[in-house]
């Protein structure tokens, strides 16, 4: 395939029915036979400024350069047509997004001969992009928080426990998980009303999120009047530490509730477990135990906590 001329009628009907941006690039020289004077416009740098595929790579971003480099090569290298997106430098210092469009010319014998294709500015279509990106993003951290008192939600904590679990697994970690009850809730909603009832549940859950100061502490509400908290890297002393904060983080929130037989003030009950997970623990039953651990305060007399280790 020859060359694209300056004077030739392909160069000037490209040039006058698309905004893109045709170019050649000889495969033996790699140096661009013919690169459209858009580019100038796009870009800022002149077509002359084109000579090879150093100053293609060079006026990439850095975070694409090698990505882009490499796939473009091998596929030009293999004969196959591609595309690669990535962000080029403006004379401005700015970045705008191409998307290169590429087609392997091959002479008689089925040697690469040339590349030849187009340039588009796609970055309002990359902006479009990442604004749906972060609205899915923030559909799903909707999905997965809990609608009333804006902590975790039981779906997100399976989600955790379970990456969690195998992390502690791998690195024979111990993890501790920590299960609350609100105390004679039903009695609360009773006294006081459902609006106050919610009202309820979400300082509860501020005051166990304020208890729960590191990076991977994850509280969830579990369901109902139920939150758990989970501890990565947390042992059992550790975690019966936290229980206590916890319940005096509870105690400072300074939540009335008249109606209940054992305080003037809202108190939880909780259930403390600790594992080191081995190839033969079941996750499942490691919340099971907890869960019984939690079901030894209620019985025992609630506002207090029970510690047990798989």
């Amino acid at each position: 395939m020859d060359s694209i001329e300056p004077d030739s009628p392909v160069y000037r009907t490209l040039l006058e029915s698309t905004r893109a941006i045709p170019w050649q690039i000889d495969w033996a020289s790699a140096t661009f036979a013919y690169i459209g004077p858009q580019i100038e416009a796009l870009l800022g740098w002149a077509p002359s400024s084109w000579v090879g595929i150093d100053d293609w790579s060079s006026r990439m971003h850095p975070d694409d350069r090698e990505r882009v480099v490499n796939f473009c090569v091998s596929q030009s290298q293999a004969g196959v047509d591609h595309e690669a997106d990535y962000r080029a430098l403006t004379t401005t210092g700015e970045y705008v997004w191409i998307r290169d469009v590429v087609h392997v010319v091959r002479d008689e014998a089925g040697q690469v001969q040339s590349l030849v294709g187009f340039m588009f500015d796609i970055t309002e279509r990359k902006k479009t992009e990442e604004i749906l990106l972060a609205l899915q993003k923030e559909l799903e951290e909707l999905s997965f928080r809990d609608g009333l008192t804006g902590v975790a939600n039981r779906r997100k904590f399976d989600a955790v426990y379970d990456e969690e679990w195998s992390e502690a697994r791998r690195n024979v970690q111990p993890l501790s998980l920590i299960m609350f009850d609100v105390d004679f809730f039903k009695r609360y909603n009773d006294h006081y009303g459902h609006v106050e009832g919610d009202e309820c549940l979400k300082r509860v859950a501020q005051a166990l999120s304020s208890a729960a100061n590191r990076p991977r502490d994850f509280v969830a509400r579990y369901g109902g009047e139920e939150f758990v908290l989970l501890l990565p890297a947390s042992d059992e002393a550790a975690a019966k530490a936290v229980a206590d904060r916890c319940r005096q983080a509870i105690f400072k929130a300074q939540i009335r509730h008249a109606a209940s037989p054992i305080s003037q003030l809202l108190t939880v009950s909780m259930g403390v477990g600790t594992i080191v997970p081995s190839g033969n623990d079941d996750p499942v039953s490691f919340i099971d135990l907890v869960d019984q651990e939690l079901y030894r305060a209620k019985q025992g007399g609630r506002d207090r906590i029970e510690v047990g280790a798989a």
